[in-house]
């Protein structure tokens, strides 16, 4: 929120929690709106609000998260399911909502945009990821169909799938509220992505002339060469 209203964007952030959203709205000039991305209800109603304020030239769906790192055989239901529904759900209900909304903006003005951060656990399994990895990838096929289902019409479909990145909660809700299993994680990584890094991805995309497109943009830190491998410790050039 905070890039996009730097390059100029009228932004309304949509979470749960109406108290952050409220101080965010303060320090940046949003104009937010509180509402569970999981509930009808509450999508409708912010379709609803939406229709009544706007006109809606981009849709950046950020939703999402993960639960546990279980092997499948000790993976929890509920974690499973929850996963499900904050990354694939929200993401079919406010994309089913809010096009309507797209189609007039684009009609008028060009174009339109919707941009999914997904993750490169949409990309690539990894033990103890396999909840996160299905909710992911899943969601990442949804933008891929998107992408298919909305050709001749003038809305740009793109992805952004963030690496490792330091974020204050995501690691800690993951581990269960673990503090020193979720500072491990990033233990000695130099410089791994940040939350402005990602952002930045997104204002580009959403920046970039109307006929450009960016299907899919993989980041990661220069420390993360993959999914699976993750250096630790100072990058040097060999020999030096």
């Amino acid at each position: 929120m905070r890039g996009l209203r730097a390059a100029g964007w009228d932004v309304v952030g949509v979470a749960r929690r109406a108290g952050r959203l409220e101080a965010l709205d303060a320090e940046v000039g949003s104009a937010s709106f509180a509402a569970d991305l999981t509930s009808e209800t509450d999508v409708e109603a912010l379709a609803a609000h939406l229709a009544d304020t706007g006109p809606v030239h981009a849709l950046v769906h950020v939703a999402g998260g993960a639960r546990g790192a279980d092997r499948i055989e000790d993976g929890s239901p509920e974690d499973w399911r929850w996963m499900f529904e904050v990354n694939v759900l929200s993401a079919q209900l406010v994309t089913a909502a809010l096009l309507p909304l797209l189609r007039d903006a684009a009609a008028s003005d060009g174009h339109a945009d919707t941009l999914f951060v997904t993750s490169t656990a949409a990309q690539t399994a990894y033990a103890g990821g396999a909840g996160y990895n299905a909710a992911k990838a899943g969601e990442s096929m949804l933008v891929h169909a998107l992408r298919l289902e909305l050709g001749g019409e003038p809305i740009r479909v793109s992805e952004v799938a963030p690496g490792m990145v330091h974020t204050p909660e995501f690691t800690l809700n993951r581990l269960g509220g673990d503090v020193s299993a979720a500072e491990k994680v990033y233990e000695d990584v130099a410089d791994p992505l940040t939350a402005a890094d990602v952002a930045d991805v997104i204002v580009y995309a959403l920046s970039a002339p109307g006929h450009v497109n960016l299907d899919l943009v993989t980041l990661r830190p220069v420390a993360q060469s993959a999914q699976h491998q993750l250096a630790r410790g100072a990058l040097r050039p060999r020999g030096h």
